[in-house]
């Protein structure tokens, strides 16, 4: 399941366990035992979650399924819990992988993108018709796109951030390919063709054009396949339906309001487009042109010097770490980023990324305790661990989880290779106690998961 953690810290000069401020806690806590969906809270007294100075606690409220099945309003009728204890001087924030990011939501910042585009398209154009085209066909393009992948979560699982990614990549694509045939057109009908004619031809030429970038996108985004990681395979496919859209829509119905719009798309007199095409007319050359003549008139010296750049601007490659991100980051402001900080700072940083560690003897019975006492002192004594916390047995007794604290936070290079160091032991500790011995929890696994991303990068 998931967890959400309840961080009280008790005004200064005053401490958690005080009779009071301990009342107020476990009053909350008991409170959170009957939320929604809520399988058991955990006092910070049991579970001895204070602070060494005393003024900071942390509570466990456990839930049996994972955080994307929780009701849209579980987390808030949580939250009222911290009214009594705040009246009373406390600060209490919320936290935990149970408020861990699921996705990036579509909000208004990409209608605030659309209108910054309508700006430039208009000054660009000068005009308002040529400036809308692009984005009325990139919109309807997109609408299209996310109701076709949207019906597909009846088959597949689409992870939260799917349509975000359809949605960005649709609209940039969408706008950017409408832009290179309809910018096409518009100088066709500067130079007098009739509207007709530019539009098959502005379809032909800047219109394959568009095809071949927009494959080269579509197996771009396929190609996250190669990763092996489901979520991001989801991503990939959807993004590149969205952008095949686009490019059928740029080639289908881009042309047809060219039809609609008719002369009404020509430059007018004195425009840069129509003053490009008397320059080419008459024999001139463009920028484009002089700027082709360049960078081919020594081909060699343009190749390497291009080479040098890319080299120059890989040279951090090398040192790229990768993780996914936990409630460190987090907007400022938010409760978990706030509860994140306080934990941190009152406990240390490895308390927000506990480790897991199984113990499977196969078998019900005394064995596992036997063999997870061992396991525990063994992992007591390497470097990189605060604490080992107590041992919790499944109702069997055939599988114990350990809890193991770090010294440093879950994206530190300290903890990765903690997690190696530990299950480099792992063999050696199973043949010693005849136990499987692995290690998981949310820290583990995005550990695993950047490694497999960082292993696919040079076959993607």
């Amino acid at each position: 399941g998931s967890t959400a953690q309840i961080v009280f810290v008790a005004p200064a000069g005053q401490r958690v366990t005080d009779p009071q401020i301990a009342a107020l806690i476990k009053e909350a806590v008991g409170t959170a035992a009957t939320s929604p969906q809520v399988a058991a809270a955990v006092d910070p007294f049991t579970a001895r979650a204070i602070s060494p100075d005393g003024r900071t606690a942390i509570a466990q409220v456990l839930y049996p399924m994972q955080r994307t099945l929780l009701h849209e309003d579980t987390l808030s009728v949580l939250e009222r819990v911290a009214a009594k204890p705040r009246a009373a001087g406390l600060r209490v924030e919320f936290g935990g992988n149970a408020y861990g990011t699921t996705g990036v939501p579509v909000n208004g910042k990409e209608s605030l993108g659309l209108i910054v585009a309508m700006v430039v398209l208009v000054i660009t154009f000068g005009s308002l018709l040529a400036a809308g085209m692009p984005l009325v066909t990139a919109a309807i393009g997109v609408v299209v796109g996310l109701v076709s992948l949207l019906l597909t979560s009846h088959v597949v699982t689409l992870s939260s951030t799917a349509p975000t990614l359809a949605l960005m990549l649709g609209l940039a694509g969408g706008i950017d390919y409408a832009l290179f045939i309809l910018s096409r057109h518009r100088s066709q009908l500067a130079a007098g063709m009739e509207v007709e004619r530019s539009a098959a031809l502005a379809v032909a030429t800047a219109g394959s054009a568009v095809v071949f970038a927009g494959l080269t996108v579509i197996i771009a985004l396929v190609g996250l396949a190669v990763v092996r990681i489901p979520f991001l395979t989801v991503m990939g496919l959807g993004a590149a339906g969205t952008v095949a859209v686009a490019v059928a829509f740029a080639v289908t119905l881009l042309p047809a309001l060219f039809g609609f719009a008719g002369g009404k798309l020509a430059p007018t007199l004195g425009s840069r487009a129509e003053r490009r095409e008397r320059t080419e007319v008459a024999g001139g050359h463009t920028g484009g042109e002089r700027w082709v003549h360049l960078v081919t008139r020594y081909p060699a010296l343009t190749v390497l010097i291009v080479v040098a750049a890319l080299v120059v601007m890989a040279i951090p490659a090398p040192g790229l770490r990768l993780a996914l991100p936990d409630n460190g980051a987090s907007a400022a402001d938010s409760t978990q980023r706030k509860a994140y900080d306080l934990i941190s700072a009152a406990f240390g940083p490895g308390f927000n990324g506990t480790l897991l560690v199984v113990v499977t003897s196969g078998s019900a019975g005394g064995s596992t305790e036997q063999a997870v006492g061992l396991v525990a002192k063994e992992l007591a004594g390497l470097p990189g661990i605060v604490a080992v916390a107590q041992p919790q047995l499944s109702p069997d007794k055939a599988t114990a989880v350990v809890p193991v604290i770090p010294k440093t936070g879950p994206d530190a290079e300290e903890t990765k290779d903690l997690v190696e160091l530990i299950r480099d032991r792992a063999p050696r500790l199973g043949k010693a106690t005849g136990a499987t011995v692995t290690v998981t929890g949310f820290t583990a696994v995005a550990i695993d998961v950047s490694d497999r991303l960082a292993d696919s990068l040079v076959p993607f």
